[in-house]
């Protein structure tokens, strides 16, 4: 995902979040943001992690190994995925930074 293109409100555990996204990859930004939001609303829930920070990061430590645990890939496909795992958690961190700084946390 690039940073251009238009803003897509997202939902995550009861909060609001605007993503820049470009038209093409807007459904699969929006089945993201689910999956993302049941695996940390699941986390949430078992009441064994609390904070939105170390929820966050459970939940992208359970989301990475799923993606290595579901077998071996060619390693450009493994490398392809690292790096869009990268691109998504700095944009998570930065969305995360941006409701801090606005007071929405």
């Amino acid at each position: 995902m690039s940073d251009s293109g238009k803003a897509v409100k997202i939902h995550i555990m009861d909060k609001e979040y605007l993503v820049a996204c470009p038209p093409e990859e807007q459904e699969a930004l929006l089945a993201s943001a689910r999956y993302l939001n049941e695996k940390m609303s699941g986390i949430r829930e078992s009441g064994k992690v609390v904070g939105v920070d170390r929820i966050a990061v459970m939940s992208a430590l359970n989301m990475a190994h799923e993606i290595i645990a579901s077998g071996p890939g060619n390693d450009s496909e493994t490398e392809s995925c690292s790096e869009r795992i990268r691109q998504l958690n700095s944009r998570i961190a930065k969305a995360l930074d941006n409701c801090k700084a606005t007071g929405l946390n």
